[in-house]
């Protein structure tokens, strides 16, 4: 009586279960990979919005703070979107009939507010709270990059796992003087690594590495 399979049967079953296997992992592998790399994290990704806003002009030449538009920004934990109310405390007198503000004066009329696209998007997981970051001396430009050359704002920052806990374990070269919390150019006079330890004691401010700091 022949056997029901052939003696080679043994070795094409381990080929078959070696390649499902290498596939399974290869594509766990990617998924860890992609996840990493700025066309996963979301990085240098151009977003349209729904009106034309230059960060550029708006922060650099005419001065305009961080916190007149993102008006919560220091105050809970999200920056805040700016109103039409805001936008035409200005552009009810400059550029008042320009094409390229004509949804802001529909979205008046209306009462309806612009509908902008988020950039930064983070899980739903993940508890972000931008006040305390601003009132411990992080500035803007630590997460945000440098808003004031941008045309059209993006990621610049990967926003993962690990790019958050190289901060929270050692968060002293980052901080800053209170007073320079918008500045984007602002750089540290004598020694950086003295400084940040000052302001880490003035600030309170210690490594958080706890999970439910993040996650809770």
């Amino acid at each position: 009586m022949s056997a029901l399979f052939s003696p080679r049967s043994n070795g094409i079953f381990r080929i078959v279960i070696a390649v499902l296997v290498a596939g399974a992992a290869g594509t766990v592998g990617a998924l860890m990979v992609f996840a990493r790399i700025p066309a996963g994290t979301g990085q240098a990704e151009q977003i349209g919005q729904p009106v034309q806003f230059d960060h550029r002009h708006h922060v650099q030449d005419d001065l305009i703070d961080c916190r007149y538009c993102h008006t919560t920004v220091d105050k809970a934990a999200s920056a805040g979107i700016p109103p039409t109310e805001l936008c035409l405390n200005c552009h009810s007198q400059v550029w008042n009939k320009s094409p390229l503000l004509d949804l802001v004066r529909a979205s008046w009329f209306a009462n309806k507010p612009i509908e902008w696209v988020r950039v930064h998007r983070l899980p739903g997981f993940v508890y972000f709270n931008h006040a305390i970051h601003v009132n411990k001396g992080v500035g803007c430009v630590e997460c945000h990059g440098r808003v004031d050359l941008m045309p059209a704002i993006e990621q610049v920052a990967p926003l993962t796992m690990g790019w958050c806990l190289d901060c929270h374990r050692n968060p002293t070269p980052r901080l800053r003087p209170l007073e320079e919390i918008t500045n984007m150019t602002w750089q540290p006079e004598g020694d950086p690594v003295a400084l940040g330890k000052e302001l880490a004691k003035k600030y309170d401010v210690k490594p958080r590495t706890s999970c439910y700091t993040c996650h809770r």
